[in-house]
């Protein structure tokens, strides 16, 4: 019998359970086979759901009965209003990149790129043979697995350039997910109440992970080229900020990458007050055609922070990263991280490991960047055509998403709401502004899954948005 035979039979005990009195006792199986002329298993299975719904219990040797309900006092919490104090901080929202989908919508919301664009038979294999080693059952040392961090100061030490000291083993602390990395540095190294300057608009999770941390957020302009280098200088001098959060390669939501010269001014104006730049490299697995050009690559004297996720990349369920760090700012860090955390799990760090030293993994990447690529550019295309009103700020040269400015006066939030009513997810571009937005924007993402229906769905969004207008 199939699920839908099961669920008739739901459907119907349903309508009897609620005929019934409490505690009355249920047909037996036997009488139910033959009343609804199904199979013993799609009988059970029917059995097993009204269970799990509370709504029958089974007492073996005797039969199943309808639950008895009893009116339950309403637990009062109202004790922890006064215990807990104000809040400090914004609460965990369903952020609309976190939000899951089903298989009927049309998905431009995710931070994920589609499981089709994963190496899932190297991680199989890779979690197979982490599982059958040593990793599985040993605790690994709090910095990370040396074999990993080896191979995260190498992958940063590609781009040094002559005459800078490119980063050792032991100047990387592995981390369960750039997200705690990041807590862990705001903790750490600003503090509660500090000051720290961070691109507008920036990724909502480090906005996040700073408030959680209390530090005060101060938001820094930033364009397709990067953040002005002397509106950067006169945040500091302004505020006594020593820390700059930054995406330099890539952005999150703009997909915007600085020039060399971009990067080096930002590092001179860093140097000069004697701060921190948190560079995250979140995307650097995904140029198009670009690579990421780290500039943590340029610094050996301990001003950059540099920060390197495997998670989407890899896989959602590998949580491993890595923040490159030098002098006493990676004592502090790893201290923070080990309060929150004690060590990365062994068998990830090693399941990563594993697919990262594959030789197939540079070839998937390959394949990874041509089918950016297209989906990129049918995205872009399809903007183009339905929504013209709109503004692509820039085409990006990597990344998973396109930055949208829509028409002055537009509700983004609204726009949200009627999209998802069509059958459309997208994320409105408040979440991304530290402060009040600059204007409407949405970001969309392009590695979602279904690509064939991106000219659909932007046709739907457009319908939404003159509707609206």
């Amino acid at each position: 019998m199939n699920n839908d035979s099961s669920s008739r039979i739901v459907s119907r005990l349903k309508e009897w359970i609620a005929a019934a009195a409490p505690g009355a006792r249920m047909p037996s199986t036997r009488q139910l086979v033959a009343e609804y002329q199904a199979s013993p298993v799609t009988v059970q299975k029917a059995l097993r759901t009204l269970t799990a719904q509370g709504l029958i219990e089974s007492r073996p040797g005797v039969g199943t009965f309808v639950r008895a309900y009893r009116t339950a006092r309403p637990v009062d919490y109202a004790w922890q209003t006064a215990a807990l104090g104000a809040l400090q901080a914004p609460r965990l929202t369903n952020t609309a990149a976190m939000r899951s989908a089903s298989n009927d919508v049309i998905a431009f919301h995710s931070g994920y790129p589609a499981r089709e664009l994963l190496p899932e038979r190297l991680v199989r294999s890779a979690l197979t043979r982490a599982a059958r080693g040593e990793a599985a059952l040993s605790r690994p040392p709090v910095a990370g697995l040396p074999e990993l961090q080896s191979w995260f100061a190498q992958e940063l030490s590609t781009s040094t350039p002559v005459g800078v000291t490119p980063p050792q083993p032991g100047d990387v602390v592995v981390l369960p997910g750039s997200q705690s990395g990041l807590s862990s540095i705001f903790r750490g190294l600003v503090g509660h109440g500090q000051p720290l300057l961070v691109e507008s608009p920036s990724y909502w999770g480090a906005l996040l992970a700073a408030a959680q941390a209390g530090v005060r957020v101060v938001p820094v302009p930033s364009g397709p080229d990067g953040p002005d280098p002397a509106q950067l200088s006169r945040a500091f001098e302004e505020t006594g900020a020593r820390m700059f959060y930054a995406q330099p390669n890539f952005a999150n939501p703009t997909g915007a990458q600085w020039s060399v010269r971009r990067g080096e001014e930002v590092l001179d104006v860093v140097r000069a007050h004697g701060a921190f730049l948190v560079e995250d490299d979140w995307a650097h697995d995904f140029g198009i055609t670009a690579p990421s050009v780290p500039v943590a690559a340029k610094d050996d004297s301990g001003h950059v922070l540099y920060i390197r996720s495997l998670t989407k990349s890899v896989s959602p369920s590998i949580r491993v990263a890595a923040v490159v760090a030098r002098g006493p700012a990676r004592e502090r860090i790893l201290t923070a991280q080990a309060a929150e955390s004690m060590y990365v799990s062994g068998l990830l760090q090693a399941a990563a490991l594993d697919v990262v030293t594959q030789p197939g993994w540079q070839t998937h990447l390959r394949g990874v960047s041509a089918q950016l690529q297209s989906r990129r550019d049918l995205l872009a295309t399809s903007l183009s055509e339905h929504i013209p009103e709109a503004h692509l700020t820039h085409l990006p040269k990597g990344g998973l998403n396109l930055w949208l400015r829509l028409p002055d006066g537009v509700d983004a939030e609204r726009l949200t709401k009627d999209c998802e009513a069509a059958g459309v997810l997208i994320a409105a571009g408040t979440e991304w502004f530290p402060a009040e937005p600059e204007g409407p924007y949405v970001r969309l993402n392009y590695a979602g899954p279904n690509p064939g229906a991106f000219p659909e769905g932007v046709r739907i969004i457009g319908g939404a948005l003159k509707r609206q207008r």
